[in-house]
C-alpha cells in the first residue's frame, strides 16, 4: 500500500479519563468539542446525532461500554457482569439500525466474559479493546481507500465522483470510508473534484461532507439532490460513492434516504456505483433487504430548517431515514479485503468467521 496521507479530522478521542467528540450537529459553523465521562452521556450522544456514521458509533458506544463499566462499583465479578449487560443494552437500543454497534457491543462484551482475573482488570481490559477496536478501524479505513482506488474506472483524465450523505473521517474514527476512497483518489492525482449530493434533510452532505473536503484541500462542489441525474446526464461523474448503515448477506445495502435513486440514476447513466464499508457492518443474521424496517425521523426535519418553518400547516409529511439498495444496483462492495462483487460477500463472510 502505498504512503498514507494524514486527514485532519479525528472525531473520537481518548482524553486520559474522558472521551472528546466533535460535535456534529454544530458543523460546519462551530468546531465544538464534547466531553463524555459517563455511560449516560454517550448515550444521549449518539441519541442526538453529536457523534454519527455507522463505524464512528460503534467506537464511542465501546468507550461507552468502559465508561459504564467504570461507573460500577461492585467487585463481585458475576455482578458486575449483569450490570455491564445492562450497560451494553442500554446503548445498543440508542441506533439499532447501525450494524457497527451491536457488532462492537459484542464484541467488548465477549471480551469481558472471557477475561479472567479481577474487576478493575476487565474494566482496564474494555477501555484497551475499545482503543485496539478504534485504531483497527482505522487501519480498515486506509484499506478501503486502498482497495476502493484500483476499483475506479481506469480513465487517463482525472475522475470527479458523487457522494452521499457523510461517511468520512466523522463517520469513522478519522480517514473514511467512501471519503477514504475519495482521499486516496486525490493524494495519487487520480481525482478532481467532489460533487457532494446536500442530503435532505438533515444535509449531511453540504455540512459534514463538504466540511471534511474543505478541510482536507479536496475541491468540492455542493449540489442539490435533486441535481445527480443532470449531473451525470452532463458527464461531469464518473463514479458514484456511498457507504453503509447494514448490508445484508446477499449484498442489499440499507442506507442513508436517497442511496437508492442514485443507484437507480448510475446505472441509467452507466456509471459505477461503490459502495465503501467495513465487514463490520454486514449483518450476518440478515440474508436480504427484504425484511428490513425502516425508522421515520421526525417531521420537523422536513418542514423546517433551523427556526425558520417551510410548508404548510394542515400538510403531512413522510421522513424515512434510509432506504434499501438492491445488490444488483452495486458494482462493487469495498471492503478492508477488497472491492467484492455483492454475491460474493455471504462467502466472504463466511470465511471470516
Amino acid at each position: 500500500m502505498s504512503e498514507i496521507p494524514e486527514t485532519q479530522v479525528y472525531p473520537i478521542i481518548w482524553q486520559g479519563d474522558h472521551v472528546l467528540l466533535i460535535d456534529q450537529n454544530r458543523l460546519p459553523a462551530d468546531y465544538t468539542l464534547v466531553s463524555i465521562s459517563r455511560s449516560e452521556d454517550m448515550v444521549t450522544a449518539i441519541k442526538t446525532l453529536i457523534v454519527r456514521g455507522a463505524p464512528a458509533i460503534g467506537i464511542a458506544a465501546a468507550y461507552g461500554l468502559y465508561l459504564g463499566a467504570r461507573e460500577i462499583p461492585t467487585r463481585d465479578r458475576q455482578a458486575f457482569l449483569e450490570r455491564l449487560e445492562a450497560v451494553a443494552e442500554q446503548l445498543k437500543e440508542t441506533r439499532p439500525d447501525k450494524a457497527n454497534l451491536a457488532w462492537a457491543i459484542d464484541r467488548l462484551m465477549k471480551k469481558a466474559r472471557n477475561t479472567l482475573g479481577a474487576v478493575e482488570y476487565l474494566k482496564q481490559t474494555l477501555l484497551e479493546s475499545a482503543q485496539a477496536l478504534q485504531q483497527a478501524d482505522l487501519q480498515t479505513c486506509y484499506a478501503i481507500g486502498h482497495h476502493g482506488l484500483q476499483a475506479l474506472p481506469s480513465t487517463p483524465q482525472q475522475l470527479a465522483v458523487y457522494t452521499h450523505c457523510n461517511h468520512g473521517a466523522l463517520a469513522a474514527s478519522g480517514y473514511g470510508t467512501s471519503l477514504g476512497v475519495v482521499r486516496a483518489a486525490w493524494h495519487q492525482g487520480r481525482l478532481s473534484r467532489v460533487y457532494a449530493g446536500e442530503t435532505r434533510p438533515r444535509l449531511q452532505g453540504a455540512r459534514l461532507t463538504a466540511w471534511e473536503c474543505v478541510q482536507d484541500g479536496i475541491p468540492v462542489t455542493i449540489v442539490a439532490d435533486c441535481m445527480a441525474a443532470h449531473c451525470m446526464q452532463q458527464g461531469l461523474v464518473q463514479a458514484v460513492l456511498v457507504g453503509a448503515d447494514r448490508i445484508a448477506l446477499n449484498g442489499d445495502t440499507i442506507n442513508k434516504v436517497g442511496t437508492y435513486g442514485l443507484a437507480l440514476l448510475a446505472k441509467a447513466h452507466q456509471i459505477p456505483f461503490f459502495v465503501a464499508a467495513p465487514l463490520a457492518t454486514v449483518d450476518s443474521q440478515l440474508p436480504s433487504g427484504a425484511a428490513v424496517t425502516v425508522e421515520e425521523n421526525p417531521a420537523a426535519d422536513i418542514y423546517q430548517i433551523g427556526e425558520t418553518v417551510i410548508a404548510p400547516e394542515g400538510a403531512s409529511f413522510y421522513n424515512p431515514a434510509a432506504d434499501v439498495t438492491p445488490a444488483e444496483l452495486i458494482t462493487a462492495i469495498v471492503t478492508e479485503q477488497g472491492a467484492i462483487a455483492p454475491t460474493e460477500l455471504s462467502t466472504l463472510i463466511s470465511n471470516a468467521s
